[in-house]
């Protein structure tokens, strides 16, 4: 099937994200099919949405993270291809025109993404790419804010890991796709803007900040547990665990609270995973 507009879903999951979603919406080419999940049960946002825009579909849900309400847009479309955005990237003008001509000359491919137009911070490993073509990188992972996904080259339809609540889905799909002999390719003069941290409200910066590095601690264990065992995962988190005890107690002696409890969150976040627990922690449980 030829990739164009008409074939692909744009899938955005937002939380609270009412300050960036609109001008990612604005970016996207005109007439784009597009489904909004909204992790924060904020009917004032849905309303706004369909309001603006009659291209659009938004679903309202308790927050159930970012993988699995990335499933609930995808499983919602009815294209060969979703693209997965966070709601604080933004199109360039050619953005889409330059990934479509690109794509003409690939015969196959599991996912597909733009370049991230900051290049200080790349969107995949460049120790883990190759040379495709001139415009294209042959990559291993690509980050999860942009995604184009061929829906057919998911094995048995599983697409992210529901588990994983924040952080490193997108490793795990990735590291999927590749087992199954997929291609995941980088297009490099197709770029995209990517606001990092800019999808939330400001007023709940700092839980949010002890929230993701609950889940980055915890995350990094569960992925290693998953694909390498038990065992290997308590190696690689080892370093990670004694830092964050240390770290505690030097923050706790010299009186920053704040650094304090974001060790003590990656503590706890590596202990849970250790245990085997869910990804528990939400906004709500943090004071």
């Amino acid at each position: 099937m030829i990739l164009n507009l008409k074939n692909i879903t744009f899938v955005i999951v937002s939380y609270k994200s009412e300050n960036v979603i609109f001008k990612c919406i604005n970016s996207l080419p005109k007439k784009s099919k597009i489904i909004v999940v909204e992790n924060s049960e904020n009917h004032k946002l849905k309303k706004q949405l369909l309001s603006k825009y009659d291209n659009i579909k938004v679903i309202i849900n308790k927050n159930i993270g970012m993988g699995a309400g990335n499933n609930i847009g995808i499983k919602k479309s009815n294209t060969q291809y979703v693209f997965i955005l966070n709601p604080d990237t933004r199109f360039k003008k050619d953005t889409f025109k330059k990934l479509i001509d690109a794509a003409k000359s690939i015969n196959d491919f599991g996912i597909i993404s733009p370049l991230n137009s900051n290049l200080n911070y790349p969107n995949y490993d460049k120790n883990n790419s190759k040379i495709y073509n001139k415009n294209i990188l042959n990559v291993e992972c690509v980050d999860g804010f942009s995604m184009l996904i061929n829906k057919k080259k998911i094995k048995n339809q599983e697409y992210f890991d529901k588990n994983f609540f924040l952080y490193l889905e997108n490793v795990d799909l990735c590291k999927r796709v590749k087992a199954s002999g997929e291609k995941i390719l980088v297009i490099k003069n197709s770029l995209i803007n990517h606001l990092g941290g800019s999808s939330t409200n400001k007023t709940i910066h700092d839980k949010i900040e002890y929230l993701r590095n609950w889940h980055w601690m915890w995350s990094k264990f569960y992925y290693s547990r998953k694909h390498y065992g038990y065992l290997t995962a308590i190696f690689n988190i080892s370093s990670n665990l004694i830092s964050s005890i240390f770290k505690v107690l030097f923050y706790f002696i010299i009186f920053n609270e704040k650094k304090g409890k974001i060790y003590k969150m990656r503590f706890s976040g590596i202990l849970n995973g250790m245990l085997c627990k869910k990804s528990w922690l939400r906004l709500e449980n943090i004071n």
